[in-house]
């Protein structure tokens, strides 16, 4: 695995915190930081697949008497 050097701007608070889950865990920055990056890919991944079925779900009943608000549907998800 080749390892690469970012640099990065966040907030003093969550800088705190990172050190203190650090030391807490026994476990450096880096290995937090590349945990914390991989657990957002996987998860954003997962709910564009959640998105893309939602909206072809709500295309192929959009002519059924199920009624689902347009604003609840929006709450969750970001409909084109």
């Amino acid at each position: 695995m080749t390892i690469i050097k970012i640099s990065l701007k966040i907030e003093e608070a969550v800088w705190e915190d990172l050190k203190q889950l650090s030391h807490e865990y026994h476990q450096n920055i880096s290995g937090l930081l590349t945990e914390a990056i991989s657990d957002c890919i996987r998860r954003r991944r997962v709910l564009a697949v959640i998105h893309d079925h939602l909206k072809d779900s709500i295309r192929e009943n959009e002519n059924q008497d199920v009624f689902l608000p347009n604003n609840v549907i929006q709450s969750f998800f970001w409909l084109d």
